[in-house]
């Protein structure tokens, strides 16, 4: 392992992170579970960042990847391409928007990129609304949108982006506030953020934001920015990277906590859709998605093998109603965290809904981020078996918990036990 550490920090950027002192080569999975170099298993609660979605090694998809890279690899958009139709067409019907165009991209962070692009053409401005503590991705455009600091290596971008309030229900100047007056001067300092700008594109949002740590505001605060920004034509743009296909549970898309206004103009996706795949998407109204007045193509996005990939990922969390295990499970297993939790200091917060859970720890009795006990947690969890994440803003001090959605209850007990005793041992 050291000399792969070696040879990793010889040819790889310093700014590529690895969690561990003692960076971890995972060399195969199945199910909930990976295993080591060494043949140490792990339950893995992150999923290579939410991407596992179903499971590692999951067969039908294997099986699919198998077939379709023994008929063809590779085409381009340039050619009809049978998967990538009927992908879009199931990803259009599950979407909520109207009169529905699908664009495939290779990433999230692509996603998001393609969404700017439309929304900025289609309102012919380079103003972009985002959320405090957001996080959209690593190329220029989506760096420049990202409202953490640890995530922002340049304050260089092609956009005027403005950050509004209210994605991060517990801290801040509204955190003391019920729910309702919580959404209220949400939208109060919304409609004032709108009375100092040009024209806006369009409002991008997480639903759950992913990378800050699991946080989220009342559900319909959206819906109540929706009606703000349809007075003024500036579109909403979802990002669904992290909270799409039905990993919080209630809703298959997170944006559905906020439907009480319709569905957003743009929505994007990525991640779990491909259960580790490269697939990443755009899904917007016709009119939206035909603006660009520019020939365009994807070399990579909606290649036969990764299509494949995806249909058959869809097909089976749909078919075994993952959703409604995401809900299931993830009920008990944040009950089981919170118990966990309990009496521990440095715990200032459990959140989340599904299987999309963060712990945020501080220093005890303080709001100060607490990122050393963060990383103590998170070694300590893999010593016992667990493998976990780590997000947030405010120094990144929030353990991030993102199973596959296909985990059991045994294996829910099992990770929260391991928790606990990484907990214990601050």
């Amino acid at each position: 392992m050291n000399d792969l550490y070696d040879r990793h920090r010889a040819v790889i950027p310093d700014w590529v992170a690895l969690y561990y002192r003692d960076p971890l080569e995972i060399t195969h999975g199945e199910g909930r579970h990976v295993w080591d170099v060494e043949g140490r298993r792990y339950l893995d609660f992150f999923g290579g960042i939410l991407t596992t979605m179903t499971a590692h090694a999951l067969p039908e998809v294997t099986k699919a990847v198998a077939e379709q890279a023994g008929r063809i690899i590779h085409s381009s958009t340039l050619y009809l391409n049978r998967p990538m139709v009927e992908l879009a067409e199931r990803i259009a019907g599950l979407s909520g928007i109207p009169d529905a165009r699908v664009f495939f991209t290779t990433s999230g962070t692509e996603a998001n990129d393609t969404a700017l692009l439309l929304a900025t053409t289609y309102r012919r401005s380079n103003q972009i609304l985002a959320m405090r503590n957001s996080y959209h991705g690593r190329s220029f455009s989506t760096v420049g949108i990202t409202g953490n600091r640890a995530w922002t290596p340049t304050g260089l971008s092609p956009l005027q982006t403005l950050y509004v309030h209210g994605a991060v229900r517990t801290r801040g100047p509204y955190a003391e506030f019920t729910d309702e007056r919580f959404t209220e001067a949400c939208v109060a300092d919304l409609e004032d953020l709108l009375g100092h700008t040009r024209d806006v594109a369009a409002l991008i949002a997480e639903p759950v934001q992913g990378v800050g740590g699991f946080t989220s505001p009342p559900d319909g605060l959206y819906a109540a920015f929706r009606r703000v920004l349809d007075r003024h034509g500036i579109l909403w743009i979802s990002d669904e990277v992290q909270t799409g296909w039905g990993r919080t549970g209630d809703n298959f898309w997170g944006w559905q906590a906020h439907g009480q206004a319709g569905p957003p103009d743009i929505l994007t996706f990525a991640k779990g859709i491909g259960n580790g795949m490269s697939v990443g998407g755009v899904v917007a109204r016709a009119e939206i998605m035909n603006c660009l007045d520019a020939n365009s193509i994807s070399t990579f996005g909606g290649s036969p093998v990764t299509m494949a990939a995806g249909l058959a990922n869809l097909s089976y969390l749909l078919e075994h109603d993952l959703q409604g295990n995401a809900r299931r499970v993830g009920g008990l297993l944040i009950e089981r965290i919170r118990a966990a939790c309990a009496g521990v200091a440095a715990v200032r917060e459990v959140r989340g809904r599904g299987l999309m859970i963060g712990i945020e720890l501080t220093e005890p009795g303080t709001d100060r981020a607490a990122p050393d006990a963060a990383g103590a947690v998170l070694e300590a969890a893999r010593e016992h078996g667990l493998l976990i994440g780590k997000g947030g803003g405010h120094n990144t001090s929030t353990l991030r918990i993102a199973p596959p959605l296909s985990l059991t209850v045994a294996e829910a007990e099992e990770g929260a036990a391991m928790l606990e005793a990484a907990l214990r041992e601050l």
